[in-house]
């Protein structure tokens, strides 16, 4: 959770201490959360990021309850007799409860991990944590406004929310698509953090699946791996230091990812840094182009061809007076052919290629010249009308939970359940259809 929610945050020059420091305080809350039996989401982590007073205090009451529980009668004790005139100026702002929390604390001097991260972050003068985390703040806005939070932050125990919730692992097992409208268009601030938010989700999955496989925590689960497949149109919107990893290592847990862009400036411009804007460019096996206006775009792949031979035809001829007198003058006509280096193919035969048209540099660097067909203008029954068509039948199929156990990421699992048990599957499935 920490390293998804930091990664997002600004790395270079002065703000790297800033970005250190916001994943410390994400991990102590993510932490606390967790030892508290709930699972953490940006909702929570934004909550308890402007006021870690309250986490500190409930953790404490979980703490105390299970390994102390005379304590609270000495911390009330304490907290009554606190006069804020003598203490220090970073716990001037801090509730008396915590104060007290914090001088109990230290004359028990307990260990523990999560008790010791929460006392550290609540010990900092308020007005100068909030100024260090000022960054993370906006991050967190992002992801957590309007239905955004909703998606991405829903609620497990709502039992009125109709709502299908899924995870990265679940979808991968069922071999199943998954459409990630980020709308861009509208709004780019959001729809780069949700972007990288899922990236860096999907990184984290993809660690797992290579250390584990996809069955794993299954029965009869084999460290086997499918092929994931990720397409990222205007990638370059959606990328952070995050997916550098998903293509450098992810072919291991058997992600494969083709990404589109316009032009070689458009990554540069994003990643905020030309050797990392290289690196990721340079994972990728695979290049094809079609027609660009950029001239360094085209060298992308024109620079990766070698040089050939052609043969180059130089006519010459000349004349002279004669010199026996029987003929005027004396000519000679003849063509030199020689051998010159020129390069395979031009940035300018790049830019002039023609709409449908492109060029592949594949299978080791093997250059292929490719002709699409155009798409007719014809009505065709099966296509939906428009994106919100395909949106709301793709809505539907996730919804339908019928089947699942039949799906092909769950055979080794259907195999050693009981088969009274799958007849109640079924006949389940069967009510929901008449239902």
């Amino acid at each position: 959770m920490a390293t998804r929610i930091a990664g997002q945050l600004s790395g270079e020059g002065n703000s790297a201490a800033f970005r250190e420091f916001a994943w410390r305080f994400v991990n102590i809350i993510a932490r606390a959360l967790v030892a508290l039996g709930r699972r953490p989401d940006y909702e929570q982590i934004l909550k308890h990021v402007t006021n870690i007073d309250a986490l500190f205090i409930e953790y404490a009451q979980k703490y105390f309850a299970e390994h102390d529980p005379k304590a609270w009668q000495t911390i009330v004790e304490l907290e009554g007799k606190i006069d804020r005139k003598n203490l220090s100026f970073a716990m001037k702002d801090r509730p008396l409860r915590v104060v007290a929390l914090d001088m109990y604390l230290t004359q028990q001097r307990i260990s523990d991990p999560v008790m010791e991260g929460l006392r550290s972050a609540v010990r900092y003068d308020k007005t100068y944590f909030d100024k260090i985390v000022a960054s993370l703040l906006p991050l967190l806005e992002k992801l957590t406004t309007g239905r955004i939070a909703e998606l991405l932050s829903p609620d497990y125990m709502d039992l009125e929310d109709p709502r299908p919730i899924f995870d990265w692992m679940q979808v991968i097992r069922k071999r199943a698509v998954v459409y990630v409208g980020l709308d861009a268009l509208s709004d780019t601030e959001v729809a780069a953090a949700v972007g990288n938010s899922m990236f860096s989700d999907l990184v984290s999955v993809a660690g797992h699946i290579y250390k584990f496989g996809i069955d794993d925590g299954l029965p009869g689960a084999t460290a086997g791996k499918v092929a994931i497949n990720v397409h990222a149109d205007e990638f370059n919107e959606l990328m952070g230091d995050e997916f550098i990893p998903m293509i450098n290592k992810g072919g291991g847990a058997g992600m494969q990812v083709t990404a589109y862009t316009q032009t070689l400036s458009d990554i540069e411009a994003k990643i905020g840094n030309r050797a990392k804007a290289g690196q990721v460019i340079g994972n990728f096996n695979n290049l094809f182009m079609l027609r660009v206006r950029e001239t360094a775009t085209a060298e992308l792949l024109t620079n990766q061809l070698p040089k050939v031979q052609v043969f180059t035809s130089t006519p010459a001829s000349s004349a002279n007076d004669a010199i026996n007198g029987k003929a005027a003058f004396t000519s000679n006509t003849h063509d030199q052919i020689q051998s010159v280096s020129v390069p395979m193919i031009e940035p300018a035969h790049v830019v002039a290629l023609p709409k449908g048209q492109c060029f592949a540099l594949i299978e080791g660097g093997n250059l292929w010249k490719i002709r699409m067909p155009l798409p007719a203008n014809d009505p065709d029954e099966v296509m939906p009308k428009d994106l919100q068509a395909l949106a709301e039948e793709m809505r539907k199929g996730a919804g339908e939970n019928n089947g699942w156990w039949q799906a092909p990421g769950y055979q080794s699992l259907g195999e050693s359940l009981p088969d009274d048990l799958l007849d109640d599957f079924r006949k389940l499935a069967a009510d929901e259809k008449v239902a």
